[in-house]
This record gives C-alpha cells, sequence and structure tokens, in this order.
C-alpha cells in the first residue's frame, strides 16, 4: 500500500501569475559603481585570465558599458601596451597625438603608418606649433619617399582647427563643411593640443551605452600581482591609461 509520507510539489505543479509591471525592457537601468568614481553602465567585467582578457576583448566591452581586466601573465611592457591599445582605440579627443616634423621624410611617416596602423599624422614644429597635417590621401601616388612632409603636407591654412572645449556639434559641424575626417585642437598660439576623428564620433553614436573616462576614452583595468616587487607593474599600467587596479592571486589563503 502506498503511504504518502510527506506532499511534495513539481516545477509542473506549480504557476508564478506575473503581477503588472510598468517598467519596459529598454528601460530598465542596470548600471552599476565599480568604484567611487568609476560607474559600469552594465553589471559585467570580464576576468584577468590569459584565455579570456586582453586589449580586444576589453574594447568589446567597454563599447557595451562594461570594463575588461588585461591579465597579468605577460612583461610589464606588454600589460601597458595592451591598455594602451584600449585607452587609444576610441577617443573623445586624443590628447598626444603621434607627430612629424616638417623635416621627417615621407619613408619614415609610411613607416610609421605600418607600425601604428593609421596615416594621419599633425605636423609641428620642435616648439609644437601646428604648421599641417600629413595623411595617407596626400602622399598615395608620390614615389620619391626621401621628400619631406613639408612638401606634400596640408598647410595649416586648410585645416580644420578647435580650440579646447569647443562643443561636439561645433566640431561635427566644421568637419562636414570641409569635409573632412580630423579636427585639430589648438590653443590661442596654434600650438597642438589634440585631434578629434569622425571616426571617434560614429563609435559614440553607435554604442551611446559604452563605459568612457572624462576624456571620452574606453576604460580598461589590468591585474598585479599580490606579492612584493609590482611597483615597475603598476607605474608602467598607470603610464599607460590604466583606470583600476585588480589585485589578482589565485590563492588567497596561501602566502605566495
Amino acid at each position: 500500500m502506498l503511504r504518502i509520507a510527506k506532499e511534495a510539489l513539481t516545477f509542473d505543479d506549480v504557476l508564478l501569475v506575473p503581477a503588472h509591471s510598468t517598467v519596459l525592457p529598454n528601460t530598465a537601468d542596470l548600471s552599476t559603481q565599480l568604484t567611487k568614481t568609476i560607474r559600469l553602465n552594465i553589471p559585467m567585467l570580464s576576468a584577468a585570465m590569459d584565455t579570456v582578457t586582453e586589449a580586444r576583448l576589453a574594447i568589446a566591452l567597454a563599447q557595451e558599458g562594461g570594463i575588461g581586466f588585461i591579465h597579468k601573465n605577460m612583461s610589464i611592457e606588454r600589460q601597458a601596451e595592451e591598455v594602451r591599445r584600449v585607452k587609444k582605440h576610441e577617443s573623445g579627443v586624443v590628447t598626444d597625438p603621434q607627430t612629424v616634423l616638417p623635416t621627417t621624410t615621407l619613408r619614415e611617416v609610411k613607416e610609421l603608418t605600418e607600425r601604428n596602423g593609421f596615416a594621419g599624422y599633425p605636423v609641428v614644429t620642435e616648439e609644437n606649433e601646428l604648421v599641417g597635417i600629413i595623411t595617407g590621401r596626400d602622399v598615395r601616388f608620390v614615389t620619391d619617399l626621401n621628400q619631406p612632409v613639408s612638401v606634400y603636407m596640408t598647410p595649416k591654412e586648410r585645416l580644420v582647427t578647435v580650440r579646447e572645449g569647443e562643443s561636439r556639434e561645433v566640431v561635427f559641424a566644421k568637419m562636414h563643411e570641409k569635409r573632412v575626417e580630423k579636427a585639430l585642437v589648438v590653443d590661442e598660439s596654434f600650438h597642438l593640443r589634440g585631434m578629434i576623428t569622425v571616426k571617434d564620433f560614429q563609435k559614440a553614436e553607435r554604442k551611446p551605452n559604452a563605459c568612457k573616462d572624462e576624456q571620452g576614452r574606453l576604460r580598461v583595468g589590468a591585474a598585479v600581482g599580490a606579492g612584493a616587487g609590482n611597483e615597475e607593474r603598476v607605474d608602467a599600467l598607470v603610464a599607460a591609461g590604466v583606470d583600476v587596479l585588480l589585485i589578482d592571486s589565485s590563492h588567497g589563503h596561501s602566502e605566495g
């Protein structure tokens, strides 16, 4: 004879009736505070593991509103470079753009392009006064690469320049008027202070929830060890622009 010792229920026996909600999915706020000064637009960060997070994932995650932590299983120089790749991928204003001198040869510019992956370089004097810009369009059909940049650069009279603190709308309007993809930020003495590219505007429009710092750059974290001797790594990461450091230890209960 079957005896029921205790009544029990399965999932099929229970139905929860949802309550009425006025909250729509696309209006839900998932933002959360990571630190006192860093707020994430989605509550997601990536593990500082060598099979998980380097610059590529950190960029993708920051664009969606989270943050990635670059792992430490690499040299100090390479980890700092991974951080720089994230910080330079998308910038409101590139505050320290790569520049060349008027006497720089086109061959040297070509080498810079191959190494950096972009072809536009402001041309400045030794005193950092802006005198022009050299782009791939300027030298596309040039065969003599020993010529100086000054021969083929676009002179400052034809550049789109803006002052520091100029609004996004004004900058975009000037770039659209001249049909150019780069605007150069200068001070009252025409010294170079930064560079703005139309690609960064487009990225910002496509990813409005991206996690960015005050300068419009994607945020990124990096891992450092818990033991002594990490000062050099920390200094290099801070110099590269890292936003937050993670103390990473695989065994929290052990001395090593």
